[in-house]
């Protein structure tokens, strides 16, 4: 099943100087030089990720006011968090567990995911492993650098503060990605000239998740009347 989604990924066409067309898509990028399998290349693919993040930091506040903007590039108003996110999940079957139970000033913020959900082709059924997203990649928008996804999920959760829900049936996205922050600074290392090979380390990875309301808000940035944004530094594989 999962090889049939991967045909319907919907694909952008490159024109190169030469005049050959070139499909842009989640794993088709035009001027790389090396290429990668797939996961169903691989007869020892199993779908079991299993990740954890630490060293996280969040986007802003929880009760910021409008406007505000949430994807904070330049880390002008990030503050460290303690807690953990857990990824537990089978690509393959597009089941499992995510979770994050953070402390911030507020109390104990608590992220699950409940249902996993496809909200675009290339997103292969609510989970895909090692696909591009984001930048130009013809997968995803345009708020983060394209960068490798060695694996992803979409689909609708909930969380609470303090044991109080605080958000039902909200948008939630994880991914974990090639270094999008620098190291130091943690801002976002954009880079228009980079473009086709995205403006990341793939010396490093991080692990970002947000849960977003329905209603939008055009004054925020990402325009969402909630967008609450974490992002791990630390990311370990078990």
């Amino acid at each position: 099943m999962k090889q049939l989604i991967y045909s319907l990924i919907t694909l952008m066409v490159v024109t190169c100087s030469d005049g050959t067309q070139i499909e842009r898509g989640a794993r088709s990028q035009p001027d790389t030089q090396m290429g990668i399998y797939t996961p169903f290349q691989h007869e020892l693919y199993d779908g079991e990720f299993k990740i954890s993040g630490h060293n996280i930091y969040q986007a802003g506040s929880l009760n910021d006011s409008s406007p505000w903007d949430h994807m904070d590039d330049n880390a002008s108003s990030l503050r460290q968090v303690g807690g953990e996110i857990l990824i537990d999940v089978n690509e393959i079957t597009n089941t499992g567990d995510f979770k994050a139970e953070l402390q911030l000033p507020e109390g104990t913020y608590l992220v699950e995911l409940e249902r996993f959900n496809e909200f675009s082709p290339c997103q292969d059924g609510g989970i895909a492993a090692f696909l591009y997203e984001h930048g130009n990649a013809g997968c995803g928008d345009s708020n983060w650098p394209k960068s490798l996804l060695f694996v992803a999920g979409w689909g609708y959760g909930t969380a609470s503060l303090n044991g109080e829900t605080l958000y039902e049936d909200y948008e939630i996205h994880f991914m974990v990605t090639q270094g999008m922050r620098d190291r130091e600074t943690l801002a976002v290392q954009l880079s228009p000239e980079s473009s086709e090979a995205g403006s990341v380390n793939p010396a490093a990875q991080q692990l970002d998740f947000f849960i977003r309301s329905p209603e939008r808000n055009e004054a925020n940035h990402p325009g969402r009347e909630v967008f609450d944004h974490f992002f791990a530094m630390a990311v370990t594989w078990r």
